[in-house]
């Protein structure tokens, strides 16, 4: 470790611990000494001046909290002593100036994606198998069985040959503590088989939990989230199962679809169980056409596309007191370099962007994206308080021991994978991305429901930071997992892809990692390197009911 501390913002009146600080010992920061009062964890902060109670907490350069009671120099801040606190915000003004980063290393290069009619580019080729409503769930997974294992899509499942293994030795007469402790070989999992269709990635089952049961609201969402699915550039067709009588009717996933794409042309199978008939034949149907289906997606191959036609979804989940310091900062270099060659981004986690509302409103080009965006964040704020559960509420427990003791502090350091650049526009879940640029997108915090809207709005790929450690992917995007420190790339290399701890331990500045991340996007996106979320087949899938959800 090179260096112990770091202050984010030259404004701040914290400093963050890089690694565990004592009780007693000194510490030096750009010639300032501070002592240490109490015992600081790594990612934690401690006063660099004392705070009396009732002052404001500066970190990021603006306010995340105020001062419980009094926080002596070297004090750790704590939720004992620190309450969440954030300025309010009013639209009007905009400071859209922006200092573009130097891209003339990709201002010529390419990848190879999947080119569709409407002009989109797709870093995947999938097929789809979608339910209208969860009647229709047990159907899906009747077909996912029939199809996905003889198309060679199937994956020797590595648990089942570990278990295996032990079962065996338990019929040849072994003890417990051989079943404990015995090492037991098994190999990563992969293809059971060739491909039948090598152009087509996967086909790809979408279960859900809605359709029918909500209110008429939730229903024509959930349309317009399928629509952007099935109208998405890793896609090449569907197949869609439909009860009949549900609440979420096909013609509503029809007009979305137009909504989104109007000269949309993909091989779409629609079937209505209620009008087939017997499930035999509604099963029996869906294997022919879907067959049928994947024989067109077959004929796409891959052909260099402009990175302008890259959009990538920001996203944090299992944060840490890391997070805003290296993988967050890093992914909005990498987002200010994809801006600057005409590609677009999207912002999303609007309970994870409380404190920091002025400075995007300020960066919004026209005031009606400011207003729109003021708006939804009040109007989602107001809904959450209603609940009895506000914003400041966000930080989870584990956000908490790592540090990130206010949503503020959480937010301040999340609205970081957003980079610099202005706002081009604002969108309610679950719009699709129109617009070059950053991209501002009403989704909650959860780390599922966020990526599934985002990747419904458009993103092709999506950059994931985490601080803890989580596995989430996508159906149809490559979810790119960025770890925010090396002791959690090492302790969980299977599921993280990228290590930005070396911002941490001062071997790499933010925008060496930024560009290093550019240029591993490149190569997911043609389909060079297989992110860890897809060779496990990590296919999360959760829609959002408008209700709620921080």
């Amino acid at each position: 470790m090179k260096q112990r501390i770091i202050k984010v913002h030259p404004a701040d009146n914290v400093l963050v611990a890089l690694t565990d600080l004592q009780a007693g010992e000194e510490v030096v920061y750009k010639n300032d000494k501070y002592k240490i009062v109490d015992l600081i964890p790594a990612k934690h902060k401690f006063a660099i001046a004392d705070i009396p109670a009732g002052s404001e907490i500066i970190m990021y350069g603006v306010l995340v909290g105020k001062a419980q009671s009094h926080i002596p120099v070297g004090g750790l801040l704590s939720t004992g002593n620190v309450v969440h606190a954030a300025n309010s915000f009013l639209t009007g003004s905009s400071h859209t100036d922006w200092h573009k980063p130097d891209v003339s290393k990709w201002q010529n290069q390419t990848f190879n994606g999947y080119h569709r009619e409407d002009g989109s580019v797709g870093t995947a080729n999938y097929w789809l198998v979608i339910p209208m409503v969860f009647c229709e769930n047990r159907n899906i997974e009747v077909l996912q069985e029939a199809l996905v294992k003889p198309l060679g899509y199937g994956r020797k499942k590595t648990y089942e040959i570990k278990a295996q293994q032990l079962i065996n030795m338990i019929k040849a007469g072994g003890e417990i503590e051989e079943i404990l402790y015995t090492e037991i070989d098994g190999d990563t999992a992969r293809n059971t088989g060739d491909k039948l269709f090598p152009n087509v990635d996967g086909v790809k089952f979408l279960i859900h939990s809605g359709g029918c049961g909500g209110t008429r609201q939730d229903a024509t969402t959930l349309c317009g989230l399928l629509a952007g699915y099935i109208t998405h550039p890793n896609v090449a067709g569907a197949t869609v199962l439909s009860l009949g009588c549900q609440n979420a009717e096909v013609k509503i996933l029809l007009e979305e679809i137009t909504k989104r794409s109007p000269a949309f042309n993909k091989p779409l199978c629609i079937l209505d169980q209620q009008k087939t008939g017997k499930e035999s034949d509604l099963i029996e149907l869906a294997i022919r056409q879907t067959l049928a289906g994947l024989m067109q997606a077959n004929t796409y191959t891959r052909k260099p596309a402009p990175l302008s036609k890259l959009t990538i979804g920001l996203e944090c989940g299992g944060s840490d007191g890391f997070s805003g310091i290296s993988a967050n900062p890093a992914i909005g270099y990498t987002s200010d370099l994809l801006v600057a060659l005409g590609g677009s981004v999207i912002l999303a986690e609007f309970p994870e962007l409380c404190g920091v509302e002025q400075n995007l409103i300020d960066r919004c080009l026209d005031k009606n994206k400011a207003e729109r965006f003021a708006g939804l964040v009040s109007s989602y704020s107001q809904r959450a308080e209603e609940a009895g559960s506000g914003f400041y509420m966000n930080p989870s427990p584990g956000n908490i021991k790592d540090g990130l003791i206010t949503d503020a502090i959480k937010s301040a350091g999340a609205a970081k994978k957003g980079g610099t650049s202005p706002v081009t526009d604002v969108l309610d879940y679950p719009e699709k991305v129109t617009k070059p640029g950053l991209n501002l997108l009403c989704t909650p915090g959860n780390d599922v429901e966020s990526t599934t809207a985002e990747v419904g709005s458009g993103a092709n790929v999506v950059l994931f930071t985490t601080g803890l450690g989580t596995p989430t992917g996508n159906p149809i995007v490559p979810v790119v997992k960025i770890a925010t420190n090396t002791t959690l790339f090492n302790r969980m290399s299977d599921i993280i892809d990228i290590n930005t701890g070396t911002i941490v331990e001062g071997d790499e500045t933010i925008e060496q990692a930024g560009e290093r991340i550019l240029d591993y996007v490149i190569k997911v996106a043609s389909g060079e390197t297989e992110v860890s979320a897809v060779r496990h087949g990590q296919d999360d899938f959760i829609p959002w009911k408008r209700g709620v959800s921080l």
